[in-house]
């Protein structure tokens, strides 16, 4: 399992899982529904995906990064309702949304790009090896990457570090303009806190991964799948 995102609206829990190699075309990737009592409502919900990994809602849609293209799933049947390939695409791997439009990074290619209307664009380039992506409730992008958790400013096109130690990260949660939650795949989840780490959790000795994580903010609970331990633990959030 790569990513999890919680549906608020429906109170389910997607996972997506790549099941074959991360940037394989074979075919063999899905999406999976959970409850957040950690009951499976349905294994293979969608199928026939390659290697999905981030996922944002969006208009009762659900959109999901394959390696090269980004997949729009409609909600209410779990029908894949089109799929929009990426031009240069590399290594597709989160994705986010700020209301409006959805963004997914590029982590070998270093770019964020855009759905909107239907139509893929490009929104930032040159932040190599990014990874993570979240939005603040101002629209404000962040995102994690080789240096750290930046932030970047759509318009003037320049991005700032809001920290530089918790570098290589994987899934970032928004908790407030101050507050982060940001996940290392090797088993790490920090809380970011005015720009301070704080290590909370370390999984590395027991070769647990920590992906692409999500945040269930009525119950407090961090969704984190580990990725090769193929399961989802909740932790709940104390500060």
């Amino acid at each position: 399992m790569e990513s999890t995102l919680y549906d608020a609206k429906s109170g389910v829990i997607y996972t997506s899982n790549i099941e074959g190699g991360p940037n394989e075309k074979d075919g063999k990737g899905s999406i999976s529904k959970l409850k957040p009592d950690g009951t499976i409502e349905k294994v293979k919900w969608v199928s026939g995906l390659n290697a999905p990994k981030g996922m944002a809602i969006l208009n009762d849609k659900l959109y999901v990064t394959d390696v090269d293209q980004l997949v729009e799933i409609n909600i209410a049947d779990g029908k894949i309702v089109k799929r929009y390939p990426v031009k240069g695409a590399k290594f597709l791997n989160d994705a986010a949304t700020d209301g409006t439009k959805v963004y997914f990074t590029d982590m070998q290619t270093g770019k964020v790009h855009v759905l909107e209307n239907a139509q893929i664009g490009t929104v930032a380039e040159g932040l190599e090896n990014i990874n993570g992506l979240a939005f603040n409730d101002k629209g404000g992008m962040l995102f994690l990457n080789g240096k750290g958790l930046g932030q970047y400013n759509m318009q003037d096109k320049k991005s700032s570090f809001v920290n530089e130690v918790v570098t290589g990260g994987d899934g970032l949660v928004v908790i407030d303009d101050n507050t982060y939650i940001a996940s290392r795949w090797q088993g790490e989840i920090y809380l970011v806190k005015d720009g301070k780490e704080h290590l909370l959790l370390d999984t590395k000795g027991e070769s647990s991964n920590t992906a692409d994580i999500d945040y269930i903010k009525d119950q407090n609970l961090v969704l984190v799948p580990t990725f090769l331990k193929n399961k989802v633990v909740a932790y709940k959030l104390t500060y």
